[in-house]
């Protein structure tokens, strides 16, 4: 066995690897950038290096850089984990060179499964199922419109070398591909280093069912149980279960079976992915292999009891598996859901920001590489956690999901817990009617305002208002008036920018108070970050965080937070002007305007681009274009002014 190793990533999969390494005595060496130098996996590790910046280009993605620390560590084996260096051969190569094991397949099968192209070529002569598609050298327009004619719209353009949805765009029709395949190839070219694209007729409703396998060198591979991975936005899996709900016993032999095909057809090693699309008619085609361990590989280990982390080493280790197929059981059913500090309500921008309350029930199995009181950084992937449960049968595991997510606290970002929720509670979602459009098809359900923010905003703006003591007018001045009931004004403010303004009379805790010219009887009580509030006899219980004028309350749909706001303006008023500053943090990659250019409302204005992903600035009314401070690769923070649009007057 291995007895040192370096993990060459961070966040939640270093934190993951370390205590499996943990487990069975191996000493661990982490990395970490400037930005991490606090983080989790640092602290868990027996000792960490420094790589360079926080920019991923000068820290985690230096191979040549991560050999050396690991030859001057004296370790033995390099986890690569997922992301950065995973799928990168030449890192794999160096690792070999340098005498250190890498902990994955060879070098030869990720160059094989790297090119999406190369591996549906390799897939097809190995009798693997295919989509018509196109995967040849040549990257030109030209021919890219031409085979795209053959295969019929609509479309898939993806990224020949890449995934987690970078680089892919759905093309409905023609004249939109030229447009598809400027933004793929960028995209791809940033998130991957390489911009060949591909194509391939587009399922418009499949399932996303993927095979986990397993090789040692030892000419032993099995298959351990599939995975639905079909909620997913921006083709970022979101949910994951085990096993694949609604397949008959022959489709899920015949999808394992393939998968083994399709790790022998390149003498694959350690642990892989083969990734099918499912449609309606029980007819699934290869999609891609992963050659690394999954994001979602935990529901995997609780269905099979198996540690995959621990059968990577053994594998590196030149040892055999330590099951054959015939002694693989699955058992009971598994759900994760990934918790991501983003909007679900903006198109899931990511978010940024402290952590200053992050509380996970004991039920829930947690995955993550962040406590409480940690930064979540503009620099990597917004992915809090991943929380995972188990149960007999998978209703028992969604309600166990169910319960789990509405005891989950977080706060100081706004994160995606209350999506979760919901879609965990649908009802197509709980019937098994799964499909890769479940979230665009149901995305007003999940993402609706909150019945209850009325209600928690009256709570917010008690909590806000409470006094420090209530015995005397003298030790809280808050709305005195001399012989005269208190009377106090807040105007509260949400995530999304909706304000509530609130009146509030008479004596702590029995209130009177006015929202939107409705008014309440309020009965409130605050002990220790709980709240009760008593509304017109409806009694609720709820914990808060309290930071300064700003109040979370977790819900059990989710947390909800509101901030003190001075009364001054409207809802609404500066939404166009919001519509020309930077979402987040980022780096302008394009202008599609020019000064003193006259634009139509909708006209796309300039592509940012922030945690690999890009987004477009879009005009919100006619207008001509007066200043464009910022141009390609330069930086932006969030909120700033990008373009300067005068309306123009209507005639």
């Amino acid at each position: 066995m291995l007895t040192k190793v370096l993990i060459a990533n961070r966040g939640e999969i270093a934190c993951r690897i370390i205590r499996t390494c943990q487990a069975l005595g191996i000493r661990t060496v982490a990395v970490y950038s400037d930005a991490d130098r606090n983080a989790q996996h640092v602290k868990m590790a027996d000792e960490a290096f420094l790589l360079g910046p926080a920019a991923a280009t000068e820290s985690y993605l230096l191979g040549d850089k991560i050999v050396a620390l690991a030859n001057l560590a004296g370790v033995d084996g390099i986890h690569p984990g997922y992301g950065f260096l995973s799928e990168n051969p030449g890192f794999a190569r160096a690792c070999a060179d340098a005498g250190i094991a890498f902990i994955g397949p060879n070098t030869e099968a990720i160059e094989q499964m790297g090119s999406k192209s190369a591996a549906k070529v390799i897939m097809e002569r190995a009798g693997v199922p295919m989509l018509p598609g196109y995967h040849g050298d040549d990257q030109s327009d030209q021919r890219l419109i031409a085979e795209a004619t053959k295969i019929g719209y609509p479309l898939l353009v993806k990224a020949a070398f890449g995934g987690g949805g970078k680089g892919m765009r759905i093309v409905e029709q023609a004249d939109q591909l030229t447009a598809a395949l400027a933004t793929a190839r960028r995209e791809a070219q940033s998130a991957f280093g390489n911009d060949m694209l591909l194509l391939e007729r587009f399922l418009a409703s499949p399932r996303h069912v993927e095979v986990q396998v397993f090789a040692d060198g030892h000419g032993h591979c099995v298959y351990l149980s599939d995975r639905d991975c079909s909620i997913q936005r921006r083709h970022q899996k979101v949910v994951e279960e085990a096993p694949a709900p609604g397949l008959s016993d022959a489709l899920r032999r015949q999808m394992g079976e393939a998968a083994v095909k399709a790790a022998e057809a390149i003498d694959y090693l350690g642990a892989g992915t083969v990734e099918f699309l499912l449609d309606n008619q029980g007819r699934f085609y290869f999609m891609e292999m992963n050659t690394r361990l999954q994001v979602e590989h935990p529901v995997t280990e609780m269905v099979t009891g198996q540690d995959l982390v621990h059968w990577q080493l053994l594998v590196a280790s030149g040892q055999p598996l330590p099951l054959t197929q015939q002694q693989i059981e699955i058992r009971g059913h598994s759900l994760e859901v990934r918790l991501y500090a983003e909007d679900p309500q903006r198109e899931f921008l990511p978010a940024t920001g402290t952590l200053t309350r992050f509380a996970v029930p004991d039920a829930l199995r947690l995955d993550s590489g962040v406590v409480e009181g940690d930064e979540i950084s503009p620099h990597y992937d917004p992915m809090i956690a991943k929380l995972i449960t188990f149960g007999d049968t998978r209703t028992q595991a969604i309600q166990q999901m169910s319960r789990g997510l509405q005891q989950t606290q977080v706060a100081g970002v706004i994160s995606n817990l209350a999506f979760l929720g919901r879609i965990i509670n649908h009802p197509q979602f709980q019937a098994a009617d799964l499909d890769t459009r479940f979230i665009d098809t149901h995305y007003a359900q999940l993402t609706g305002a909150d019945d209850l923010r009325h209600v928690a905003a009256i709570a917010a703006a008690l909590v806000i208002g409470q006094p420090g003591c209530r015995r005397t007018p003298w030790h809280s001045a808050a709305g005195f008036r001399l012989n005269q009931s208190p009377v106090m004004h807040h105007h509260l403010e949400d995530d999304h920018g909706e304000r509530y303004p609130l009146l509030i009379k008479g004596h702590w805790p029995a209130l009177t108070v006015q929202l939107n010219d409705v008014e309440y009887q309020a009965v409130i009580g605050i002990d220790d970050g709980q709240l009760s509030l008593e509304l017109d006899g409806h009694l609720c219980h709820w914990p808060f965080q309290r930071c300064g004028e700003s109040v979370t309350l977790f819900l059990p749909q989710g947390p909800l937070r509101f901030d003190a706001v001075s009364h001054q303006g409207s809802d609404g008023e500066d939404s166009g002007e919001d519509a020309l500053k930077a979402p987040m943090n980022g780096t302008v990659v394009t202008l599609l305007c020019e000064l003193e250019q006259t634009v139509e409302a909708g006209q796309p204005l300039l592509v940012m681009e922030a945690m690999k992903m890009e987004y477009t600035i879009t005009a919100p009314y006619a207008g001509q274009v007066l200043a464009l401070p910022y141009g390609p690769g330069q930086q932006v923070n969030d909120g700033t002014a990008l373009v300067t649009l005068e309306a123009l007057e209507e005639s």
